[in-house]
């Protein structure tokens, strides 16, 4: 299998002296995603929890409902990538037609390949959950990521996403080249760990745009923070889902954009 990360011995350049050291640099390589032996997306991913990541991306796009819905999954080498083949129930492969997607997959894009308006934005159900948390709480645990982004460390070249209790603890988190498939490595554990989504919230170190909103409302997490900005339409997705949406979570602060059930605390 391919690792996550290779060495190289680049030649630093500064103003006043230049070197040669041995850098980590970050793997990013095809992942070819296939359901009952049809090849439906290709997603550029960092390779490691990659079956974390085919669970997840399938309940994020809609492709599953639940965990059990994934009958079988193998991850196989091939010539020039990785292939994650899953068998999943007769039921969610007859609807597969309606989420076909031919993704030629960019870390950036979570839309390339979608091939009618209706299938971009899928409905979204109200994320149901009790949570309250004190603002401080989602704060200081941004902080404390970075400690524990271990490939990102090595490499400065990963995203992460991680799951948090409401008392702080961070319980869960994944990491890879694309923004997107951090989350969903990071939903798919969760699925397979049975951690309840609506027992805390999410940090993205990232932007947040409307994807990131729809997977964590998909997936039922009431909270989002994100350390870098937000749009206008993953504000509306946001309000519409009732979920809160929380971005610029960084050492200065946060900007709480949207919190239509009142879950944060100012105490």
């Amino acid at each position: 299998m391919v690792k996550g990360t290779g060495t190289y011995r680049p030649r630093i350049w500064r103003p006043d002296k230049s070197w040669v050291e041995e850098r980590t640099v970050a793997s990013e390589i095809p992942l070819a995603l296939e359901y009952n032996c049809i090849s439906h997306a290709v997603m550029m991913v960092s390779p490691m929890n990659l079956t974390d990541f085919a669970r997840g991306f399938s309940l994020t796009e809609g492709i599953i409902d639940t965990l059990d819905d994934i009958l079988d999954i193998t991850i196989t080498p091939a010539d020039k990538g990785l292939i994650a083949a899953l068998e999943i129930s007769p039921d969610c492969f007859s609807r597969l037609d309606q989420f076909k997607r031919t993704l030629a997959g960019r870390t950036g894009c979570g839309l390339c390949g979608i091939d009618r308006l209706d299938h971009a934005i899928r409905p979204l159900h109200p994320v149901i959950s009790q949570l309250t948390v004190n603002a401080e709480v989602v704060y200081n645990s941004m902080q404390a990521l970075t400690d524990l982004q271990v490939q990102n460390k090595k490499t400065g070249a990963l995203h992460a996403a991680a799951f948090v209790r409401k008392d702080g603890e961070i319980l869960c988190l994944r990491e890879d080249i694309g923004r997107h498939n951090a989350l969903d490595k990071l939903i798919g554990h969760m699925m397979t760990e049975k951690i309840d989504p609506a027992s805390g919230f999410a940090l993205i170190t990232s932007r947040c745009s409307f994807e990131m909103v729809h997977k964590c409302a998909t997936f039922g997490i009431p909270l989002l923070a994100a350390v870098s900005a937000t749009t206008d339409l993953a504000l509306k997705l946001a309000e519409d889902a009732d979920l809160t949406l929380i971005a610029f979570t960084r050492r200065e602060g946060m900007n709480i954009y949207c919190d239509p059930r009142n879950r944060l605390r100012y105490d």
